[in-house]
C-alpha cells in the first residue's frame, strides 16, 4: 500500500471511531428519528456532516489552530453551542405530548432545512471538534500529504457521517422503535433532551 493510501485508511479509521462514539449530535439524531421528524433528522444528518468537513478543511489550512488562539471568540461559541443544548433538553421536558402527537395534531412537520440548521448549529458550536481535527491530521496526516489523499480525506469523512446517521436514523425509525416510541414518547424525549442538556452545561461550565 502507498504511504497516501495509508494516511486515508489511518485518518478514515481514526475518523470513523469517532463518529460512532455517542454524543450531543448521536443524541440529536436520535431524538428526530425516534419522534418519526425522519425529514429533519436527515437534514440535521447533512448539516452535522458540512459542519464536520468546514472544521477539517479550516485545519487543513491551518486557521483552525489561528481560531482556537482567539480565546474570546472560542469561548463564546462554546457557550452560546452550550446554551442552544440546554435550550433543546429543556424544550423537551417543557412538552407536554410526545413530537410526533403535535405534529399530527398541528399538520406540520420540523423541515429538512429546519434540521439541517439544527445540525449545523450543534456541531459548529462544539469546539472540541477543531481539537479532534487538530490532533487527527497532526497524527496521522503528515504536511507533505499529497492534495488527492487530502481530498479523499475529506470526502470520506462526509461520506462517513452519511452512512453512521443515516443507519442510526433508519434503525429508530423502524417498526419496533416506533412502537416504544408510541408508548414512552414523551420520557423518551425527555431522556435525550437531559443528555443534551447535560453536553450543553458541560460546555458552559468549562469556559465558566
Amino acid at each position: 500500500m502507498s504511504p497516501e493510501l495509508l494516511t486515508v485508511a489511518t485518518a478514515l479509521g481514526l475518523y470513523a471511531a469517532v463518529v460512532v462514539s455517542p454524543g450531543p449530535n448521536f443524541a440529536l439524531i436520535s431524538r428526530l428519528s425516534v419522534s418519526g421528524a425522519r425529514p429533519a433528522a436527515v437534514g440535521a444528518t447533512f448539516g452535522l456532516a458540512m459542519a464536520a468537513t468546514l472544521y477539517a478543511i479550516l485545519t487543513m489550512t491551518g486557521l483552525a489552530l489561528v481560531l482556537t488562539r482567539i480565546g474570546w471568540l472560542a469561548s463564546l461559541i462554546q457557550i452560546a453551542g452550550g446554551c442552544y443544548l440546554v435550550y433543546l433538553g429543556v424544550m423537551a421536558w417543557l412538552r407536554t405530548q410526545p413530537s410526533a402527537a403535535v405534529r399530527e395534531r398541528d399538520g406540520a412537520t420540523i423541515s429538512m432545512l429546519r434540521g439541517m440548521r439544527m445540525g449545523l448549529i450543534v456541531n459548529l458550536s462544539n469546539p472540541k471538534g477543531i481539537a479532534f481535527f487538530i490532533c487527527l491530521y497532526a497524527v496521522a496526516v503528515p504536511p507533505n500529504t499529497a492534495l488527492w489523499a487530502k481530498l479523499a480525506i475529506l470526502a470520506g469523512g462526509f461520506t462517513l457521517e452519511i452512512l453512521w446517521y443515516g443507519f442510526v436514523i433508519i434503525l429508530l425509525s423502524s417498526r419496533p422503535a416506533r412502537s416504544a416510541y408510541e408508548r414512552f414518547g414523551l420520557w423518551i424525549e425527555r431522556a435525550i433532551g437531559t443528555v443534551l442538556a447535560a453536553f450543553g452545561l458541560r460546555l458552559i461550565a468549562e469556559k465558566l
